[in-house]
């Protein structure tokens, strides 16, 4: 892969000096980070994909007629239920996600069913299984140790197993720790503004997880920093690639793969002057697996292997295309694209006590937007200031 750097200039405590103030920011992986276990954290690519394959290989799945499935309360364990599946004299224990998947399948409340003793929960699980509400479901069955029920689905759900993400990614980022550009993200330090890319991957740092239900692993490209124009004081405007994906193979959640450059990652994995942000969302449909494998796959190689240069262009003309010249050439243009007058003066002022001077450019009216954005307090009146930046920026592009 051939990636121009341009112009980087590393601070003399080994790291890069960024401009956060940019772009905007993204908390998808910092909720992850402060939702996440210490068994559900992974200080490689390698220790991840051992773990997803090895229950993959030891899984099985198939679909089953409802009617024929037998519900039991164990005897030894009054708390617990096992379902006897035709074509198996052996119990599954259904896990905690699976038991509400099939309650679901048949309309039972789970909740309700959970708060029962297992006899009771039990027959009306199996009231709902043989009345036909539900005539086939589909089951994967992980046998380790004992055979467990992982998820309960319609026949039609196209898994895409967790191991075939992760597969691909390390097509392209080997084992994530720094054997090829992709790795685990560095710590941006907020009293000096320097952005380390060379920071320890410990349980603490890491980004990479995966979970029963699911998994989700986020890396940048943070050894060969990107400049596109300049700061205030001269010095480069420096991005980084990213990527972060996510999938569930029992249906927790959808694929996704999102790309985006980015200008740091904080202790918190906030992500930081974030800038075209992409995103494919793939659901667990009928032809899903096929997606994946000419959509979703073939994007994120794209992405990686692809020049920054149409980035970096489309921020020059952004910075380039001047759009305002008087506080009433600003109001007009901000008011004509749906922006508030109060919006319109935030946005405004934003930027003069930034920059210390007028918005003019695009690229002005953008980072003036984010940085609105950012403080709003609930996110969809964010997402929406959000696009309407972007919407600019394609524009230009």
């Amino acid at each position: 892969m051939n990636m121009q750097v341009l112009d980087a200039r590393r601070d003399t405590s080994g790291g890069y000096r960024v401009d956060v103030s940019r772009g905007e920011r993204v908390g998808r992986v910092s909720s992850e980070w402060f939702s996440r276990p210490a068994d559900e954290r992974y200080l490689s690519l390698d220790e991840l994909a051992r773990t997803v394959r090895d229950r993959t290989d030891c899984s099985r799945t198939r679909v089953v007629d409802s009617a024929l499935i037998r519900v039991e309360a164990n005897r030894a364990d009054p708390e617990r239920l096992a379902l006897m599946l035709p074509g198996s004299d052996t119990p599954v224990a259904p896990t905690h996600w699976s038991f509400g998947q099939l309650a679901s399948q048949v309309g039972a409340p789970a909740a309700y069913l959970r708060q029962l003793p297992a006899a009771l929960a039990g027959i009306n699980l199996q009231f709902g299984l043989t009345s036909k509400r539900v005539e086939q479901i589909k089951t994967l069955e992980t046998e380790n140790g004992r055979i467990e029920l992982r998820a309960v689905t319609s026949p039609d759900y196209g898994r895409i197993y967790d191991r075939d993400l992760i597969e691909a990614v390390q097509r392209i980022a080997g084992n994530g720790t720094g054997d090829t550009r992709w790795k685990v993200p560095g710590v941006l330090d907020w009293s000096t503004g320097i952005y380390d890319p060379q920071v320890g991957i410990s349980k603490e740092t890491t980004t990479l997880y995966a979970s029963d239900r699911d998994v989700f692993l986020f890396l940048v490209d943070d050894l060969n920093p990107i400049e596109a124009g300049r700061l205030r004081d001269g010095s480069p405007d420096l991005y980084f690639r990213g990527f972060y994906c996510w999938n569930s193979e029992v249906g927790a959640k959808t694929l996704a793969i999102a790309s985006f450059y980015l200008r740091a990652v904080c202790q918190n994995r906030n992500l930081w002057g974030v800038e075209d942000f992409e995103a494919i969302t793939i659901r667990h449909s009928k032809y899903a697996a096929s997606r994946f494998a000419h959509e979703a796959a073939p994007a994120l190689l794209n992405f990686v292997n692809s020049s920054p240069m149409p980035f970096v262009n489309g921020i020059k003309a952004a910075r380039e295309r001047i759009v305002a010249r008087s506080d009433e050439d600003r109001t007009e243009f901000l008011r004509r694209r749906g922006f508030s007058k109060a919006e319109t003066a935030k946005v405004i002022d934003r930027v003069l006590a930034e920059e210390n001077r007028p918005l003019e450019s695009i690229f002005d009216f953008v980072q003036g937007i984010t940085a609105v954005a950012r403080d709003k307090p609930h996110q969809d009146a964010r997402l929406d200031m959000e696009a309407k930046a972007k919407k600019l920026l394609d524009r230009v592009a």
